[in-house]
C-alpha cells in the first residue's frame, strides 16, 4: 500500500523536497513521517487550491470558528489564523497517532509569530465518526457547531465516508451563514466524489461546485517542494471544490 501511494503522490507532483518543509507566506511548515498507510505526510494539491481560496478572500474567515479534518501539515487553518481580521477560533485535527500530532504541534508553535491577534488556535487528536463533543467544548459558550469545516482531499478515503459525513454533519453550525469547504483531486474518480455529495445530500446539505480556474493567483510566496506559478498552476488545475451549505429544510427540522 505505501508503494502504491507513494506512486500516486510522484504522479502527481505531490512529493515534497527531502526536509519536507514547505513555505506560503509567513508560514513555514512539515509534513510528518509516514503512519502505516495515512496520508498525512504529504501536502496535496487540493490543501494549495484552499489556502489560494482563503488568501484571495473567497473563503469569508473573519470573525468566524473553524475546525479542519484531516488536516495533515495543516496549510489551510493555519494560513487562516493569519487573516487579518482573523477568525476567532481554529481548531486543526487529524488521526490521533503520536507522530501525526507531534508534526502539528511543531507547526502551530513554529508559527505562533504569524498567529493574528484575538485568533485562537488549537490542535486535536480526531478519529472520523467518533464523537465530536470534545470539539464542540472549544466553542465559545452558547456556540453548538463551528461556521466553518474544511475537508482537504479527504474523498478518496471512499470507506470511510460515512464516518467523515457523520463527523461533517456533527460539527457544523445549523444556522444558513455555515459552510463546509470541500476540495479534491482529479485523481480522486468523479464517482467516489458524488459518492459523498449524495450521501451528504441525504442528511440536509446542499452543494456548490466552483468553477475550475487553473492559473494560480495568489499574491504570497510559496517556496518548497518545488513549488513555482507553474508548478502551482498545474496542481490547482487539478482539484476541483465545493462549499456546501445546510438545506432550509434541515435548517427548518433542527429549529
Amino acid at each position: 500500500m505505501d508503494d502504491v501511494l507513494e506512486d500516486t503522490a510522484a504522479l502527481f507532483g505531490d512529493v515534497l523536497d527531502d526536509d519536507g518543509t514547505i513555505h506560503y507566506g509567513q508560514l513555514v511548515l512539515t509534513v510528518a513521517p509516514k503512519a502505516n498507510t495515512l496520508l498525512a505526510d504529504h501536502l496535496f494539491s487540493p490543501s494549495l487550491l484552499l489556502a489560494e481560496q482563503i488568501e484571495r478572500g473567497l473563503i469569508h474567515l473573519s470573525g468566524q470558528s473553524i475546525v479542519e479534518l484531516g488536516a495533515g501539515c495543516a496549510l489551510p487553518s493555519l494560513l487562516s489564523s493569519t487573516l487579518s481580521p482573523p477568525p476567532s477560533l481554529v481548531v486543526i485535527t487529524d488521526y490521533p497517532d503520536a507522530t501525526i500530532l507531534g508534526n502539528l504541534e511543531k507547526n502551530v508553535e513554529r508559527n505562533e509569530q504569524a498567529i493574528s491577534d484575538g485568533c485562537r488556535v488549537h490542535y486535536r487528536g480526531y478519529e472520523w465518526g467518533q464523537d465530536v463533543a470534545p470539539l464542540l467544548a472549544l466553542l465559545p459558550a452558547g456556540h453548538d457547531g463551528f461556521d466553518t469545516v474544511i475537508l482537504s482531499d479527504l474523498l478518496h478515503f471512499d470507506r470511510a465516508h460515512d464516518a467523515l459525513l457523520a463527523s461533517l454533519a456533527g460539527l457544523l453550525r445549523r444556522a444558513p451563514g455555515a459552510c463546509a469547504y470541500v476540495a479534491a483531486g482529479t485523481y480522486t474518480p468523479p464517482h467516489v466524489c458524488d459518492r459523498f455529495l449524495q450521501i451528504a445530500e441525504a442528511v440536509g446539505l446542499v452543494w456548490e461546485e466552483r468553477p475550475p480556474d487553473g492559473a494560480w493567483k495568489g499574491a504570497l510566496p510559496v517556496a518548497g517542494g518545488g513549488l513555482d506559478v507553474e508548478q502551482l498552476a498545474v496542481r490547482k488545475g487539478m482539484c476541483r471544490s465545493w462549499v456546501a451549505r445546510w438545506s432550509d429544510a434541515a435548517l427548518v427540522a433542527s429549529g
